[in-house]
């Protein structure tokens, strides 16, 4: 009897069919520069070959536009977006706009790296520093030494009005009881520009038209390494992080293919590639690109993304009396 049933048992075993592999058409929209979103999409293709993926890329705002659009006409068109900040997927969140991902696996991410209700995940982070221009008369160690006499007149940061990155960071800086927005005001009577993003930024202290500047630390990574005079620096309070997050939208036709897309830049291979391309990994395992710190080394500032997207319009009318609009 005990043999018959072994065998049964058996015989169902074999005839269980094996888990599909993803298959179908899946649609992505994408910040990403149009060389990351390509190799992003070939990796992905290259373990997932059934899966034909159709991507749109624009800037964050003007995927969102094409998305609020869509949205408008009942015909979502996306399966997955992959976009710049988790400010705007939160925003997608509380409108019932994403679908949750309950069996990926972000076990080895730090708090505050993924939405714990596996709504979004990060796939890097982009912090933001300070850069400085190596004929600057004073080399800052934190965000308080942007304060101090040798940087009056001297100071560049992106506009929260037009970045979404400086959007971050600025909440994130307002956030540390030792700087507040106090500390924007002291940047203000400091004679700093805001205004732009983070390229002009940059191009305005590797320039030398002024010494000291907000940027994301690629762009002055990768400049130093080309031969610019400037150096980047981890202030010793911390530092925002832009995370790249991805998500699955609630109306997705293929949600299969949707996670699996979503668990290849999470994984440890997804988070290699993301070093490959000069980002600096979220996940604390992989290795950053040269001129990185490990991410062990680098301390990230408190940020909600819930919390910013309730008082966002608060906050910009603040940082608009501030430097004006």
């Amino acid at each position: 009897m005990r043999l018959s049933l072994a065998l049964a048992l058996s015989g169902l075993l074999l005839a269980a069919p094996a888990f599909a592999a993803p298959a179908g058409k899946l649609v992505l929209y994408t910040s990403q520069p149009p060389a990351d979103a390509q190799a992003t999409v070939d990796a992905f293709k290259a373990a997932h070959p059934g899966v034909e993926v159709e991507w749109f890329r624009d800037g964050t705002t003007k995927v969102m536009a094409k998305l609020a659009a869509e949205f408008e006409a009942g015909a979502p068109q996306p399966d997955l977006l992959l976009i710049a900040d988790s400010v705007t997927m939160e925003g997608l969140k509380a409108e019932g706009r994403l679908m949750a991902h309950p069996e990926a696996d972000i076990s080895a991410y730090g708090p505050g790296v993924m939405d714990p209700e596996k709504f979004w995940f990060s796939t890097k982070l982009i912090t933001t520093g300070i850069v400085y221009n190596t004929a600057a008369p004073m080399k800052p160690a934190s965000w308080a030494d942007l304060t101090k006499p040798e940087a009056k007149g001297s100071i560049a940061l992106p506009s929260p009005l037009t970045s979404g990155a400086a959007t971050i960071h600025m909440v994130s800086l307002t956030g540390v009881p030792s700087l507040g927005w106090d500390y924007y005001e002291a940047l203000a009577d400091q004679g700093a520009l805001a205004e732009g993003g983070n390229g002009g930024v940059y191009k305005a202290v590797a320039g030398g038209d002024k010494l000291y500047g907000f940027v994301v630390d690629f762009l002055a990574i990768r400049g130093k390494a080309d031969g610019a005079p400037v150096e980047f620096v981890f202030p010793s309070e911390g530092v925002s992080a832009v995370t790249e997050p991805v998500a699955i939208l609630s109306t997705a036709k293929n949600p299969e293919a949707a996670k699996a897309f979503v668990d290849f830049p999470i994984s440890e291979e997804g988070q290699k590639l993301a070093a490959s391309q000069g980002y600096l990994p979220a996940h604390p395992a992989v290795a950053p690109p040269a001129g990185f710190p490990p991410v062990s080394d680098i301390k990230l500032l408190g940020f909600d993304p819930a919390a910013a997207l309730t008082d966002d319009a608060k906050n910009k009318l603040r940082f608009t009396e501030i430097f004006g609009g």
